[in-house]
């Protein structure tokens, strides 16, 4: 099964077709289609890198979902002063279904 390395939102994702993946806010609509540029390509035992891309490699993927993320707590304070504070937040994030990977 072929796999790539695709970078978005400031990160690397090793993907295959099929997987379904959470990533960064993208601002597109639900159902659209996405063209990334790859990092790396590899099936079975050969491994294609790119320098930075891999040169006609891209990976298409279908956007299934605008959604938020799991809540998470950023906690603070200093010791024998007090001082606590808890705040929380939620991620926007982009669920991606990967289609095809071609190269």
């Amino acid at each position: 099964m072929a796999y790539a390395v695709i970078k978005t939102g400031g990160k690397q994702y090793r993907v295959q077709q099929g997987d379904k993946i959470d990533v960064e806010k993208l601002d597109v609509e639900v159902d659209a289609t996405l063209t990334f540029d790859v990092l790396m390509v590899g099936e079975g035992g050969s491994i294609k890198l790119g320098a930075p891309l891999v040169d006609g490699a891209s990976v298409t993927a279908k956007v299934v979902q605008q959604h938020r993320g799991p809540k998470g707590v950023a906690f603070k304070f200093k010791r024998r002063k007090g001082f606590h504070k808890t705040k929380g937040f939620r991620r926007h994030l982009t669920q991606l279904e990967i289609v095809s990977i071609a190269g």
